[in-house]
């Protein structure tokens, strides 16, 4: 069976704008909860940008942290599954053990060459997002008068 991906809705009137996704989101739970068919409403944010924000300064050796303990969640994770075929019930927690400690060992080693080898280009460690300047609610046009007045509700109990 080959899916589709959905058609793009001709009319849906805005019903609400917010300034934050947060409130777009209180919206479209207010609809459910009055038992307005949302299903049939979005959520589309308009003025995208992608914000970077600076975590701190990465060095070597907080690469290799960092790498440490991604490598002893997958060591861990390979010890357990290594344990299912294990015999006895002492041998699993010396695989899982094993395991933690082995992929926390090659996983600081690969943090640090894998740093080490950036050459001083990004030395820091962020986290992205993306966020836009206003989330609009929409909705099918015709349940859209309805969902319009449903809103009106909600800001009227906000304000």
């Amino acid at each position: 069976m080959t899916q589709h991906p959905p058609t793009a809705p001709v009319d849906r009137p805005v019903v609400g704008s917010y300034p934050t996704y947060e409130g777009a989101q209180r919206a479209v739970d207010f609809l459910s909860d009055s038992k307005f068919p949302v299903e049939r409403t979005a959520i589309i944010g308009s003025d995208l940008k992608m914000v970077e924000t600076v975590l701190g300064r990465l060095t070597r050796g907080r690469a290799a942290l960092a790498g440490a303990g991604s490598g002893a969640w997958f060591g861990l994770l390979i010890g357990l599954l290594l344990s299912v075929f294990a015999a006895g019930d002492h041998n699993v927690v010396v695989l899982m053990l094993s395991g933690l400690l082995y992929g926390a060992v090659f996983g600081a080693l690969f943090g640090f060459v894998g740093h080490a080898l950036t050459g001083g280009r990004r030395d820091f460690a962020s986290r992205s997002q993306i966020v836009a300047a206003r989330y609009d609610v929409v909705a099918e046009a015709d349940v859209a008068e309805e969902a319009k007045n449903l809103l009106i509700k909600l800001a009227w109990r906000e304000d």
